[in-house]
């Protein structure tokens, strides 16, 4: 067989695995070895396996997603999404709608320690969905605003999403963690207005709660302190250049222990909540880091028969507009999240759009950023939006899908947001210029 045929038989195998029920780091590695094999011979497979999954996960700069996600856990644990939600709710709940934007906000917030979309849709969601329930909100835009507020995780730093993007595409991950601000508070920003224009609607209108004073209203910034200091210690750390990505995330895993130690909701059972948290950290690192081995096979297979490089070449020779094919490969994510999670999404697909990317001249971060917009779509559209299923078991009361018709409402406003950074990429690659140089 020739090296295309080839390439589409390992590539079909990937998907007839899924669909199997196969892992997906199986998939991909198993296509990939079936693929080297056909290429090579077998010793050859062989003798790289001898070494490659060691030489695959001894990288210093894949320390950074264990450690966020511990910091994560730790906050987590301490109450920080609690006080934040308090924080939001005296800031915004009079407002129409304000109960849901407050969960917004506190999705916004959560996400700067934790990293992860899921952990900040459990943690908002436990706090935020009881007290828009008790208001009378609509259980579609309680639990669609949660459920798209928790996708904040894999964008706002420290984002494992944006560590892993960077690992494997090998850009730098200070640059695309300062990158994630702007196009962060863009996200958050477009939530906030789209719900306020659906609470203007009559079936959609809540009570809302009375105006907090003034001064409980500043009396409760102190609430948010927490936050504050882990966001500053990672972001403005890797700003100043006072410690790169991976020393960032040690710090702020260090800080975020030490308010756990603090924290008064866990006196009496600091033992339990660290052995959860540790376990949170190695069993997500593990699934991050096998799905990476995996996909590195996989890749390593393209790499010798070079079609991604060809594909590059013949679309940067065709009179095709650089932009349109880049719309178009981003249009690709869509499906594929209907199916696959945000990691699987990556894995699949960079190998082969990362190198026509660079082909083109466009900015592999801003490219980064966009890829992880899309990834960030498909956690909120059936039938596999994890943070949906994430929402559903803490409200069970309302069905999967009334939840899904309050997500497609956020799945809208995170279009309009990826057509706004697609048009604009200043919005993403100013920061990281500004901050870390060209």
């Amino acid at each position: 067989m020739d090296d295309v045929t080839i390439t589409l038989a390992a590539t079909g195998l990937i998907f007839v695995l899924l669909l199997l029920g196969a892992p997906v780091f199986a998939a991909l590695a198993l296509a990939g070895i079936s693929g080297l094999i056909l290429v090579e011979d077998t010793a050859f497979v062989l003798n790289r396996l001898k070494s490659y999954s060691y030489a695959q996960s001894a990288s210093y700069l894949l320390t950074v997603i264990p450690l966020f996600i511990l910091m994560g856990a730790f906050a987590h644990h301490a109450g920080v999404g609690r006080r934040l939600f308090d924080m939001a709710r005296k800031w915004v709940g009079h407002m129409p709608g304000g109960l849901a934007i407050a969960s917004v906000l506190t999705c916004a917030g959560f996400a700067a320690t934790s990293g992860s979309s899921v952990a900040t849709a459990a943690t908002v969601g436990a706090v935020a969905i009881p007290e828009m329930k008790r208001t009378g909100y609509d259980p579609r835009l309680s639990a669609g605003a949660v459920a798209a507020g928790g996708v904040l995780g894999v964008l706002i730093p420290p984002s494992v999403l944006l560590i892993f993007y960077a690992a494997l595409t090998e850009v730098s991950a200070g640059k695309m963690l300062v990158a994630g601000v702007l196009p962060g508070l863009l996200s958050t920003l477009v939530f906030i207005l789209g719900i306020r224009v659906i609470s203007a609607s009559p079936q959609m209108a809540a009570a809302v709660l009375p105006k907090s004073p003034w001064r409980e209203r500043i009396g409760s910034v102190r609430n948010g302190w927490q936050v504050l200091v882990l966001f500053v210690i990672v972001l403005g750390g890797i700003y100043l250049g006072f410690v790169t990505a991976t020393e960032a995330a040690a710090v702020g895993a260090f800080a975020a222990f030490v308010m756990l130690l603090c924290a008064r909701q866990a006196r009496g059972q600091l033992r339990g909540k660290l052995v959860e948290s540790l376990r949170s950290a190695v069993t997500t690192t593990v699934m991050i880091l096998f799905t990476m081995l995996g996909a590195g096979l996989f890749s390593l297979f393209l790499s010798l028969v070079q079609i991604p490089q060809q594909i590059a070449e013949a679309i940067v020779s065709s009179d095709i507009p650089p932009l349109l094919v880049v719309g178009l490969m981003l249009l690709a994510y869509f499906p594929l999240g209907m199916f696959l999670d945000a990691f699987s999404m990556l894995v699949i697909t960079l190998p082969i759009m990362f190198p026509t990317v660079v082909s083109l001249g466009f900015d592999p971060i801003w490219f980064g950023i966009l890829a992880v917009k899309m990834c960030e779509i498909g956690l909120i559209t059936p039938p596999v939006g994890l943070n949906v299923f994430v929402i559903a078991g803490i409200d069970r009361q309302t069905p999967l899908t009334r939840i899904f018709q309050g997500a497609w409402w956020f799945v809208v406003m995170e279009v309009v947001t990826t057509l706004i950074l697609f048009f604009f990429p200043v919005i993403v690659t100013i920061l990281p210029e500004m901050m870390l140089g060209k």
